[in-house]
């Protein structure tokens, strides 16, 4: 039996901004969890995945859309109105392993009060993304950071690649909003309340909401038709949401009630894959859920990472109450 289209845009908006792609049929709701598609590498687009750090497509079960050409830009791409600056390039392997040091001894230290949480989670964010774009620095960072913290600096750098190879640079900034997410306690009830009746891991679900959309940050609409926090298509949404789809509870749940008719928890990796067809998205759910079921502590600091956006003049940093639609 073939496991239930989820019919997403393919990857978030968060990741679309890289891999959102609509689906053309549909299964009965009622299908029982049973075996899954057979993961293939086949990638799906959403408004996540034109986000260039970690952000995977909403759940999707039809071909890819073809790919649009790479956009030409005849005049700079201007910065989102109220931007703020992200942190500066570190400018060295040495600078830059003292930083991911810092910030994840901050994320995962119960003495960080919340301003300095706030700060870590941004330069965490950041200072990953600064090496996924400098793999030649990667053996100096590893080198430098202690042993403890070199299986986490490669799942997060990998995770990150894997996605920006799915992203193209944009000429336009995208009709979005972002707005402040809901608070990470709140969030984490939602999870761990889907975990409860579906048995899918808390953590799976908060790593496919930061991918989506930045656990909330951003509103918009997928290029596919995907919408809300966790992007469903409106088909699936009405075979596996129960109530508001730009709701985060009622999404939450519904990625739990989709994933576990799609073979979760037995196989999470078919059911990812089924969420969205991309090898790269399931590789980078995965890592982040790892992350999180390694130390909980870590979901602190991935509720603090931003959106930024790729363009063809580098990357922006689309801050709360950026309005792209106005």
């Amino acid at each position: 039996m073939k496991a239930p289209a989820h019919l997403g845009g393919g990857v978030g908006l968060a990741l679309a901004l890289v891999l959102l792609t609509g689906c053309t049929g549909e299964q009965s709701p009622s299908l029982p969890a049973g075996p899954v598609v057979q993961p293939g590498d086949t990638p799906a687009a959403s408004p996540s995945a034109l986000l260039s750090a970690v952000s995977p497509p909403s759940p999707a079960n039809s071909p890819p859309p073809a790919a649009a050409p790479a956009p030409t830009a005849s005049a700079p791409v201007p910065a989102p109105t109220g931007a703020q600056e992200p942190p500066s390039p570190a400018g060295s392997p040495a600078a830059l392993a003292a930083r991911v040091v810092q910030a994840e001894r901050a994320i995962r230290s119960d003495d960080t009060d919340d301003a300095a949480l706030a700060n870590a989670g941004r330069l965490q964010q950041a200072a990953y993304r600064e090496l996924a774009a400098r793999p030649q620095w990667r053996q100096a960072v590893l080198e430098a950071v202690p042993a403890d913290l070199r299986s986490v600096v490669v799942a997060h750098t990998d995770a990150i690649r894997d996605l920006l190879k799915l992203t193209r640079p944009q000429a336009k900034l995208p009709a979005w909003r972002i707005v402040a997410p809901p608070p990470p306690a709140e969030l984490l009830g939602y999870y761990r309340e889907a975990e409860q009746e579906f048995g899918v891991g808390w953590e799976y679900l908060a790593a496919i909401h930061l991918s989506e959309t930045r656990m909330g940050r951003i509103r918009g609409t997928s290029p596919a038709g995907a919408r809300g926090p966790m992007q469903f298509m409106p088909g699936t949404w009405d075979a596996y949401g129960r109530g508001d789809i730009d709701d985060p509870r009622d999404a939450v749940m519904a990625a739990g009630r989709y994933l576990r008719a799609s073979g979760a928890p037995a196989n999470m990796r078919g059911a990812l894959f089924a969420y969205n067809r991309s090898e790269a998205y399931v590789r980078a759910i995965t890592v982040h859920a790892e992350q999180m079921r390694a130390d909980p502590r870590t979901y602190r600091g991935y509720w603090h990472w931003q959106v930024y956006y790729r363009t063809v003049d580098g990357d922006r940093l689309l801050p709360v109450g950026y309005d792209g639609a106005a």
